[in-house]
């Protein structure tokens, strides 16, 4: 999000976020970016007023929940408005997978590459609530944007929506400072991500419980460092020094951790999207070892990883053992990780094509055109958005009737 924000702002857009959500510790700072930032309630006709008379070119919806929320009421107060939605990952690509590897974990057969198949994925995402949800909203916006082309595949090949209605947008980063430190100045490794992420507490288990003890008996005197932000009671209590297994938390600088380790380790075992955890160690030259759950849409299949991927404990431990210990294997690797950012992650290239895509369609004849075409959302938008619509009037009306105050009587004397 904060990539779009600064490359909209470099074509001199002016910038309001609006948001529903409580202020994080962690949130960034918005207003020294010179975007003006504004408080927005659910189920409140407050909104409509404040974006009637706003009138925006250009509306972005953060995840489709965002949209099902406001997406009517700005089609409503704004019709001329370009809707476009950013999905960040597929919500119910994650849940799905989720579901189904727990399902294997209880039968002892767990197989990731399975969680890869684009038939058995529809089979069992076309049954889920959210995933109705989630296409709907793409059908209803204007353009959706993707951040990994395996997911591009799997709403165009599976689930039929048009091509036309998505566009490829991964991480838009400057070119790489290859300037970092080297194997003999670098220690340990890291594993890092917000321990609220369901992936990435998975993560953390299977490293504690399978893939770091093998490691650790290959290099005794190595550590492991697990960074994330709001770390709970069940993710410190692993805290083991003796076997150097390091719960870290919370930290202020993650390009900083991430360029003192030696090998970063990302265990995924299920998710979607694109990893920012993995982009930031090629960023900080680390190479990495993870599951082809990890590197899903982030390279070609026929590209080498920077480090290792797999999807077995055995050759997990072994690929980070073998990237720990040998210079020239780690080299190798973080040169791969360089190329992988020019090849797959460039700022100017990513930023020149989306914003052809958004400045065609903020042509008004362009965009009814665009709109036309799309009978699908229209239909949705017609239908399913007065349901939400109705539900939050209802909801509206409900936190209006609230019992008037009746004034206490004096006691008797």
């Amino acid at each position: 999000m904060l990539s779009f924000i600064e490359m909209f702002l470099s074509h001199q857009w002016k910038i309001i976020f609006a948001s529903p959500a409580a202020l994080s510790e962690h949130r960034a700072n918005l207003i020294s970016l010179g975007v003006e930032e504004v408080a927005i309630e659910l189920n409140s006709s407050s909104f409509d007023d404040w974006v009637s008379q706003l009138q925006p070119d250009m509306v972005l919806f953060d995840r489709f929940m965002m949209e099902e929320q406001f997406g009517w009421r700005v089609e409503q107060c704004c019709p001329d408005a370009l809707r476009i939605l950013d999905t960040e990952d597929l919500h119910s690509l994650r849940e799905t997978r989720h579901q189904w590897i727990k399902q294997q974990l209880r039968s002892d057969n767990l197989d990731i590459s399975q969680l890869s198949s684009p038939r058995e994925l529809y089979q069992r995402m076309a049954k889920q609530d959210q995933c109705k949800r989630e296409i709907a909203a793409i059908y209803r916006s204007d353009l959706t944007m993707m951040v990994s082309d395996f997911e591009i595949n799997l709403l165009t090949q599976s689930f039929g929506v048009p091509d036309n209605l998505l566009t490829h947008c991964p991480f838009m980063l400057p070119a790489a400072q290859t300037n970092t430190p080297l194997f003999s100045e670098r220690q340990h490794f890291i594993s890092i991500g917000n321990f609220r992420h369901a992936p990435n507490w998975d993560a953390v288990l299977w490293l504690k419980q399978q893939l770091w003890p093998l490691i650790r008996q290959r290099l005794p005197d190595a550590e492991l460092h697990i960074y994330g932000a709001y770390p709970p009671p069940k993710a410190t209590a692993l805290h083991n020094e003796k076997e150097g297994f390091l719960v870290k938390g919370w930290t202020e600088d993650a390009h900083l951790v991430m360029r003192q380790a030696k090998v970063l380790l990302a265990p995924l075992r299920f998710g979607a999207g694109i990893k920012g955890k993995l982009v930031d160690a090629m960023r900080n030259g680390t190479p990495s070892v993870t599951t082809t759950m990890g590197t899903e849409g982030m390279i070609d299949s026929k590209e080498t990883w920077s480090g290792e991927q797999t999807n077995t404990p055995e050759k997990f431990a072994q690929a980070a053992i073998n990237l720990y210990s040998n210079d020239e294997h780690w080299q190798l690797a973080q040169t791969r990780g360089y190329q992988i950012l020019t090849d797959h992650f460039c700022q100017a290239k990513i930023q020149k094509n989306l914003m052809l895509r958004v400045e065609a369609l903020l042509e008004a004849e362009q965009l009814a055109q665009h709109r036309l075409a799309n009978f699908t959302g229209q239909m949705l938008l017609h239908h399913q958005h007065k349901s939400t619509k109705y539900m939050a009037q209802w909801i509206e009306a409900k936190n209006q009737l609230v019992p008037a105050s009746v004034e206490p009587t004096e006691p008797a004397s």
